[in-house]
């Protein structure tokens, strides 16, 4: 059955694979673009785009109270906005470690804040966001401080989300990819073996499984996709 679903960094490579992959199958998707330009889903009848802002709290409550009446009701949360840099303990600053905290997940948590309470409301929901293995694994995360801890943010709100919604029918997964195989990371490795990296429509082809009859069913999962890598 289609349902509503709220898409955050739709603009980005995972973005456009996912809602391609949700569009196809005929899910009403409302999502947003960042800066960039929200003309870009035109093609697509059942997508609504818009540029949002989603480091400011306002703008996102917002958008989401004006997609609710659009949509009536939300179904689903995914999550994909964010970026990533590099740096050691030395080489970190407050500065980048703000700036990641912002954009890793304050984009996501002034979504989920909304959405917490509209999925109460209405008899559950699903939140999906996109983990990062050096959050799991120190020696990973060694070179990215400011990114891994800004991504490790996210399990621990997946697990209160999880621990609260328990009752009320609202879960959180966590997909945790390695690599993926885009062309900005191609660009800079282009040593590596991309063969083993993750390609953007297998995370898709994922986030369509969990937001099916049987993925609904799944609890509490992180699910880690790391090919070889």
């Amino acid at each position: 059955m289609p349902q509503n679903i709220i898409i955050s960094g739709a603009s980005g490579n995972l973005g456009q694979e996912v809602v391609k992959r949700l569009s196809d199958n005929g899910d009403k998707l409302y999502v947003t673009t960042g800066s960039r330009n929200p003309d870009m889903f035109n093609a697509f009848e059942n997508v609504s785009a818009e540029a949002v802002n989603l480091l400011d709290g306002e703008a996102s409550l917002n958008f989401v109270n004006q997609t609710i009446s659009k949509a009536n009701t939300i179904q689903a949360g995914i999550f994909l906005a964010g970026a990533f840099a590099m740096g050691d303990i030395v080489q970190t600053d407050d500065t980048l470690i703000e700036k990641m905290f912002g954009v890793n997940f304050f984009t996501a948590f002034h979504l989920v804040k909304p959405l917490i309470a509209h999925f109460e409301e209405n008899g559950g929901g699903q939140f999906i966001f996109i983990g990062a293995r050096p959050a799991l694994e120190a020696d990973q995360g060694a070179g990215s401080l400011a990114y891994a801890l800004s991504k490790s943010l996210i399990f621990k709100l997946a697990e209160f989300i999880n621990a609260e919604g328990r009752s009320k029918n609202i879960t959180a997964t966590v997909i945790v990819p390695s690599i993926i195989d885009t062309p900005t990371n191609r660009e800079a490795m282009q040593d590596a073996d991309f063969t083993k990296w993750i390609a953007p429509s297998d995370i898709a082809e994922s986030i369509a499984f969990i937001l099916s009859g049987t993925g609904k069913k799944l609890r509490e999962p992180v699910l880690k996709i790391y090919n070889n890598g």
